[in-house]
């Protein structure tokens, strides 16, 4: 059980709203949301001809694919998602690096960073309107990458 404010500060898991995003060639964007930063395998069933006795062998295979989703408030004159997005074609994509840092409390150094390689936008939504709330409107970018890496400071 921690019982100094050092070891609470080591051993308590860190809140996860205190985050930076850095995308290449990008000015800084604050998203509201992240979500998709998943480590996945794909599963190889095997059957041989004790697979009735047995049963399957059950083993890792590929990897999968990154899908990522950025969440953002819609800002005047901000169409940066948008241009990314259409400036991609079928033979021309236009892919980018993105790094996703959880900061530590005081909002100065990393503890957590995701390195997202090779990213490319593949959907861009549009808020919802309804004229019954006052919520802010807020643009979703779906995103497929080539790799996930996670490091720890």
């Amino acid at each position: 059980m921690a019982t100094t404010a050092d070891d609470i500060k080591n051993t308590y898991p860190l809140p996860a709203y205190h985050y930076r995003v850095e995308i290449d060639d990008m000015d800084p964007v604050a998203f509201s949301e992240i979500s998709g930063l998943s480590i996945a395998r794909e599963t190889i069933v095997y059957k041989d001809g004790l697979s009735c006795i047995q049963g399957a062998q059950r083993m890792p295979g590929m990897v999968s694919d990154v899908k990522l989703t950025m969440k953002k408030g819609i800002i005047k004159s901000d169409s940066k998602l948008y241009d990314w997005i259409n400036s991609t074609y079928l033979t021309t994509v236009d892919k980018k690096n993105i790094t996703i840092s959880l900061m530590d409390e005081k909002g100065e150094e990393p503890v957590v960073t995701w390195k997202v390689s090779n990213a490319f936008p593949i959907k861009l939504d549009a808020p919802s309107f309804n004229a019954k709330t006052n919520d802010v409107a807020v643009e979703s970018l779906d995103l497929m990458a080539d790799d996930l890496k996670i490091e720890y400071a």
